[in-house]
């Protein structure tokens, strides 16, 4: 007889292996892993000891499921940083978080949107605004306006074109007799004259009474709104373009940097919270009828977990009573529905714990593990529950059946559950960490659910003491079907092959989706409020980010300026105006003719009655002016005089209401016109600090932006500008790349894990079946339930995103246990499947893993509804595969049961 030592001298390779996987799990799960069918005596006598000492087992589960509930009270942490959930060590990934520590501000901010009526109040709120947010620094680290604030008001001509510039003051020197009249008399009595001095230009000849249609219009359309007791504002800015003021004219832009908590379910809900209490006690809608609305990566991101989070209570009882229907119709015994509930919430408490401990906190894609938990672990309950019904039919006795049960699923059980464990571990080894870990956690809680299955659930069925089962389990009516799959499975076989072949020219047009704002809900403030500033030249989306030393920004600048995906570049030397010598005469020349009407001395103040004098005069002015005229010009004047009239024939609140109407933003426009007319020259040393801060990280590097070009929130075109901007500056970041890489990274790993998977499951396999025929016909009905699952999505346009993604795993580990399953009953002699307790089991846990993945389907999430979706697509091609195309796929079983042996 040989040693030990010369027989594993004497052991191959694979044979070492089986040995070593034999041990370990006979060590963990009870018995050799070999059995292939028929009754195991190993989980026999495992049913039979937690049978006998049941009360133990009961207790001691009472007492790890306390502890474990205890540690997820106390440990339970949710982090929210989707930043964490690609690994960190990948190179895009390094140069990423190296910008994100240069330049925290600019991926941890709120951008608060301030749009009002008028450009006046519109920059006078979110002055305001900006004032009151500044000095609370528990909440903020900083507040800046972008592109305004005192340094853009004082030096904010220097950015005009020179044309433009020129224009403008020309404009405002030919309106210096106007402004003085204002400033010396801000009262309805100046408004009056001002009307007058209008009118010179006209007398003199300089103009026609038909070119000021427009603005004695605009001035009639104003009193009469007033007039007519409607909420009423006015712009001397638009009044003096003669234009309607653009979009981005009306809102102004305030960046904040909060203060973050990653702890909390929404890392800036504490900020934001802060921002819309502070623009109500500013009371900037009844100062400047201003809306103030928030945007920018921190509310994008509050506003994904704000949206998980609303009506979760609601689904998850909707759910849960449709989870306990599902298992009512599975097992029809009130007693044996509490014992499998009880051992998936003692599984889930559990698992969740040790999870916990692995990872140390859920993520915002691994906290889906529960769901998948719930969908997936309850299927080794059903399966021992339904076989247990099965064996109570044919035995009678209670302990008998569920001894008998043990020894038959014990086997296909624990290969189900090493298989999908092994299909999610397989994603551990991944640069998806978010994926990742799901994996490992997911991976833990399918042994956590078999292991309880095989043991606290007989015990529980022991003590519960369910009703016997007086008819047999399966579906009879199905009896036709089986004699059909067993008549053509071989065209069965042919045509699903065509089919599945036929579509794999779709899996070309599957999209992946990998831009987080696509599955943010798009009727949230964040989100709307995006989308509104695509169009504003002051806000870059999706652009990249390229980080270098100040010497070299002017080439690079140049280098990627050339690029026809690149709309523009901006560095901080963008902020340097140029030709400035030549503006800042232009400028100096208006001044020294503004500066005195703007300094003008202040007349008494206007009673009420001289108020009502001025306005007769102009009338009656405007009148005599009409009768000499003829046309637009003469209509305008008409109108207007008799609305002076009017308003000097109305009550003193009226034409307090009028004046304040014209006078309030008189007051803005004149006060940024005196601070406007005296800057200085511009050199990088004279920028504001928050403004070069923004721009040059504290080791020195300066960042250069770059803008692409066409519609950056298309797929294609980010690709293609990513690409770009890669390939000529190979350390760049930002936006633009991150979705790029993301997307890149998140591929490849599915596909190493995929690949991974499969061999590690056909490993598997093939250790426990030794035929390479049965692990084929295990593993092709999985593969076909793939590859149709992804041929209908590119078929119908469903595209892959990060978060449904995981639909994948979740796929294999589903789809392995239920091919497991009908591959071992068939190697026990099974063959009328559809008919069988064993597809019974199986349609009913597919319909519980469908309610559970259904609660993803009906979140508020956009991603975990699209995650839903998904999971139900794959569950129908999974059990459609498992239930008819693999028994056709098999044929006959190599040997017919025994007559001894009870039927399922």
């Amino acid at each position: 007889m040989a040693s030990p030592t010369g027989e594993a001298e004497g052991m191959t390779v694979k044979d070492r292996l089986k040995a070593a996987l034999e041990t370990s799990c006979h060590a963990v799960m009870g018995g050799p892993i070999g059995v292939p069918s028929g009754r195991n005596p190993h989980f026999a006598r495992i049913a039979d000891f937690c049978i006998r000492h049941s009360w133990l087992i009961i207790v001691a589960t009472v007492l790890l499921g306390t502890g474990a509930a205890d540690y997820v009270t106390q440990h339970f942490a949710l982090n929210t940083d989707t930043g964490n959930l690609i690994s960190p060590h990948l190179a895009w990934r390094k140069r990423d978080l190296a910008y994100q520590t240069a330049f925290p501000q600019q991926a941890q901010s709120i951008l608060a949107v301030v749009t009002a009526p008028t450009p006046e109040f519109s920059s006078a709120a979110a002055k305001t605004l900006t004032d009151r947010l500044s000095p609370q620094s528990t909440f903020f680290r900083s507040v800046e306006a972008a592109s305004s604030g005192e340094f853009f008001t004082r030096n904010g001509l220097l950015y005009l074109s020179q044309n433009d510039l020129a224009a403008r003051m020309t404009k405002l020197s030919e309106a210096a007799p106007v402004i003085k009249t204002l400033v010396s008399d801000p009262s309805l009595r100046g408004l009056a004259q001002t009307f007058i001095l209008g009118l010179l230009g006209e007398r003199t000849g300089r103009y026609s009474l038909d070119a000021m249609t427009r603005p004695l219009n605009t001035l009639a359309d104003t009193i009469e709104s007033v007039l007519a007791g409607r909420e009423t504002t006015f712009s001397w800015q638009v009044f003096v373009n003669g234009a309607p003021a653009k979009p981005e004219d009306l809102t102004s832009l305030i960046d904040i940097w909060p203060v973050l908590n990653y702890r909390a379910v929404e890392p800036g809900q504490t900020a934001t919270a802060a921002v819309r209490k502070t623009v109500k006690d500013a009371g900037l809608n009844s100062a400047y009828d201003a809306t103030v609305r928030l945007t920018g990566a921190v509310p994008l991101l509050d506003q994904q977990f704000a949206t998980l989070r609303q009506g979760v209570g609601f689904n998850s009882a909707i759910t849960g009573a449709i989870i306990l229907i599902v298992l009512w119709l599975a097992l029809r015994s009130v007693r044996i529905v509490l014992a499998v509930v009880i051992t998936i919430l003692a599984g889930l408490v559990v698992s969740t714990a040790l999870g916990l401990l692995l990872v140390g906190s859920f993520n915002p894609i691994s906290v889906a593990f529960a769901v998948l938990f719930v969908g997936l672990g309850a299927d080794f309950a059903i399966q021992f529950s339904v076989r247990y019904r099965a064996q109570r039919h044919e035995l009678g006795d209670l302990k008998p059946s569920l001894i008998g049960a043990a020894g038959q699923i014990g086997v296909p059980l624990r290969l189900a559950a090493l298989a999908a464990a092994a299909g999610f571990l397989s994603f551990v080894a991944t640069s998806y960490r978010g994926v990742a870990e799901l994996g490992l956690i997911a991976g833990c809680g399918m042994v956590v659910a078999y292991i309880a299955s095989v043991t606290l659930l007989p015990a529980l069925l022991w003590s519960f003491d369910p009703p016997g089962e007086p008819e047999p389990l399966g579906f009879r009516v199905l009896a036709g079907a089986d004699r059909f799959l067993q008549r053509h499975r071989r065209s069965i076989v042919v045509a699903t092959s065509v089919i599945v072949l036929l579509g794999l020219p779709f899996l070309f047009r599957l999209h992946f989706n990998f831009d987080p704002n696509s599955l943010q809900d798009p009727s949230s403030e964040a989100v709307v409020t995006l989308r509104q500033l695509n169009s504003d030249p002051r806000v870059v989306f999706n652009g990249a980010e390229v980080l270098t030393s100040p010497a070299d920004a002017e080439a690079v600048a140049n280098q990627l300026s050339g690029l026809p995906e690149v709309a523009g570049i901006r560095n901080l030397d963008s902020f340097i105006p140029d030709d400035q010598q030549e503006k800042l005469k232009l400028i100096a020349n208006a001044a020294a003719v503004l500066d005195p009407a703007l300094k003008a001395n202040q007349e008494p103040t206007a009673s009420d009655s001289e108020d009502v004098a001025a306005l007769k005069r102009a009338a009656k002015d405007l009148r005599v002016i009409a009768s000499q005229a003829a046309g637009s010009g003469q209509d305008a004047a008409h109108r207007l005089a008799k609305d002076l009239d009017a308003l000097a024939d109305g009550t003193a609140p009226l034409r307090q209401r009028v004046a304040a109407t014209f006078l309030r933003p008189l007051q803005i426009d004149l006060q940024e016109i005196s601070q406007s007319l005296h800057p200085q020259p511009i050199t990088r040393l004279d920028l504001p600090t928050e403004l070069v801060g923004a721009w040059t990280a504290r080791n020195g590097l300066i960042r250069t932006e770059i803008v692409p070009k066409g519609d950056a929130s298309d797929s294609k075109t980010l690709q293609r500008f990513a690409r770009a901007v890669l390939a000529v500056q190979p350390t760049a970041t930002g936006e633009a790349i991150e979705i790029y890489e993301w997307g890149r990274t998140v591929r490849i790993a599915f596909a190493e894990a995929i690949a991974l998977a499969l061999c590690s499951i056909a490993i598997l396999l093939w250790l426990v079946l030794q035929r390479v025929g049965d692990v084929l016909v295990t593993l092709i009905p999985l593969l076909v339930a793939g590859a149709a699952t992804l041929e209908i999505c590119g078929l119908t346009g469903f595209s892959l995103d990060y978060s449904n993604i995981i639909a994948l795993p979740a796929l294999l580990g589903v789809g392995v246990a239920f091919k497991i399953y009908y591959v071992m009953a068939w190697r026990g002699g099974e063959a009328n499947f559809l008919q069988s307790a064993l597809t019974r089991a199986v349609f009913f846990s597919a319909l519980m893993t469908a309610t559970a993945f259904g609660s993803l389907w009906f979140s508020g999430h956009p991603a975990f509804a699209s995650m839903g979706k998904l999971l139900a697509l794959s569950l129908a091609c999974t059990l459609a595969s498992a239930a008819l195309f693999q028994p056709a796929l098999m044929g006959p079983p190599r040997e017919s049961k025994s007559p001894a042996q009870p039927k399922n």
